[in-house]
């Protein structure tokens, strides 16, 4: 009989624990852009993608996905299509 150690638990937390996309603020695109993209790729209403643009244009970022590995570098690549910076990373949430 085997038993998971601490460190084997944690391994296992970090192995799935999603992935997210961040966009970022910057100097180029308008707000009404930024809200006009996030309709367009992610299907948010309206007054969901006002309030993630809102959070980008106020503390300089926001998540806009999560996800697989795979998903996230296909939405940054999207994003980035249309002229957004983003990135994608570990959530940061266990």
């Amino acid at each position: 009989m085997s038993t998971l150690t601490d460190t084997d638990v944690s391994i296992d937390q970090l192995l799935d624990r999603p992935w997210i996309t961040v966009v970022w603020d910057d100097p180029v695109n308008l707000m009404t852009y930024v809200t006009y993209v996030f309709i367009k790729l992610f299907n948010f209403s309206a007054a969901r993608a006002h309030e993630l643009m809102m959070q980008v244009h106020n503390e300089g970022r926001a998540v806009v996905s999560t996800g697989t590995r795979e998903e996230m570098e296909r939405d940054v690549q999207r994003l980035h299509e249309h002229g957004l910076w983003a990135t994608l990373q570990r959530d940061d949430k266990i």
